[in-house]
């Protein structure tokens, strides 16, 4: 009787590493790998070579030396005497800062145009089509400048609020609008195991509890889903979540013993508080209404992706035409509006470094602009340049991505 066996393996054969298809798209990936390192290779050491000639090195030592200018608004403590790694760290702050501001103001603005650009009503939605056709084909650049200009000459000065003309009064005595900027109240805490004064210490426990309230929050949400899909009906959640959200935190004030530090006009200027520098508000603001443009026409792509037998079959349900639009149309939508939206974050974040042009200190115009001047280090901070916007885009890109795959259809 005869039986079956596997045919004798042959020995290996370097021909095999293209021939036979086990090994050959490794084999292409190791040509691929060896001749991009050897490329790199050959561009940096024709790059230290042409710096040697020029007597030339590339060191990061120059961060350690002290700045000797001033910034005009920071999130940190600090002075013409700070290094100018401190300097580079409170551009990095504001470059985000503007950057996390404008985001969400352009997100809820292009949010609400893209909506009602498909109004029934013709005067809204041709309002809203304006809106989108002038703002988006004009120049961020030039939406700061325009900003920045009006702000500065509509906006009285801070020695027009020492006269009692009603025009030039603070609003509700803790808000002044001038053209320096907007003053608002500023908090701190009187007590806490971090000490007095608004130490590091009690900013970082109430971060930590919005971030536990999240998380609290969202649990809630989730044990409610559970709950909906088990026995169709879904338990009341919005009480719940208001009270996880906003109780922890009011606690924890009480407890550090939160105040607040109203603006002043002393001598020619106002004192206390936190000032909200003009360039950074003409920043915001043309980022968040260009931006906002293009996230509208995102936003209305997006509804009208949707079939439009969902509408009409919530609107057979006997729902009602705004709850159809946030819980059938928006939430299908998400899926064609959230990539596009990762690129409009992104234009959000390298456009922020149009700030020079109304001298708004961010990390252009600290790194790449003063201390490159003052140390004539080009090539370094260059490099630092181009390795935080690389960092930054590449992290928004991966967070809006792990929301992206949540939003995706699941498939049984």
């Amino acid at each position: 009787m005869s039986t079956l066996s596997d045919p004798p393996k042959g020995s290996f054969r370097l021909s095999m590493l293209l021939n036979d298809t086990r090994y050959r798209s490794m084999t292409l990936q190791v040509i691929a790998a060896i001749a991009l390192a050897s490329a790199l290779f050959y561009l940096y050491s024709n790059l230290a070579e042409n710096l040697r000639q020029a007597g030339l090195n590339i060191s990061f030592a120059f961060l350690g030396n002290s700045a000797g200018y001033d910034i005009n608004q920071t999130l940190i403590p600090y002075d013409s005497q700070s290094s100018n790694m401190s300097a580079a760290v409170v551009g990095i702050l504001n470059t985000l800062l503007v950057a996390f501001l404008a985001c969400i103001t352009a997100t809820v603005l292009g949010v609400m145009a893209g909506v009602l650009r498909l109004s029934n009503n013709w005067l809204v939605r041709k309002l809203m089509a304006f809106y989108v056709e002038i703002f988006r084909n004009i120049p961020v650049l030039i939406w700061i400048i325009i900003i920045f200009t009006v702000m500065t000459s509509v906006m009285p000065s801070p020695r027009d609020f020492r006269g009692a003309e009603p025009t030039t009064t603070m609003l509700w005595d803790m808000f002044a609008f001038t053209n320096r900027g907007v003053y608002v109240p500023g908090p701190y805490f009187t007590r806490g195991i971090g000490g007095a004064d608004g130490s590091v210490f009690n900013w970082l426990l109430v971060i930590a509890t919005l971030v536990g309230s999240f998380f609290g929050a969202r649990f809630i949400s989730q044990r409610a889903n559970r709950i909906q899909e088990e026995t169709g009906l879904r338990p009341a959640t919005l009480w719940t979540n208001l009270a996880i959200w906003f109780l922890p935190v009011i606690v924890l004030c009480l407890i550090l013993g939160l105040s607040w530090e109203m603006p002043a006009l002393k001598g020619f200027n106002f004192a206390g508080g936190i000032k909200i520098g003009g360039p950074l508000i003409a920043l915001w603001l043309a980022l968040s209404v260009y931006t906002g443009a293009f996230i509208a026409e995102n936003v209305r792509a997006g509804i009208q992706a949707v079939s439009k037998g969902q509408t009409e079959a919530a609107a057979a349900l006997g729902i009602r035409p705004n709850r159809v639009m946030s819980l059938v149309v928006l939430p299908q939508a998400l899926r064609v509006i959230i990539p596009p939206l990762i690129s409009q974050y992104l234009n959000i974040t390298k456009n922020s470094s149009l700030a020079i042009a109304v001298g708004y200190a961010d990390v252009t115009a600290t790194l790449g602009g003063i201390t490159l001047n003052q140390t004539g280090r080009a090539i370094e901070c260059v490099l630092l340049l181009m390795a935080f916007y690389l960092v930054i885009s590449l992290s928004i890109s991966a967070v809006m991505n792990v929301y992206n795959n949540t939003m995706k259809l699941k498939e049984r």
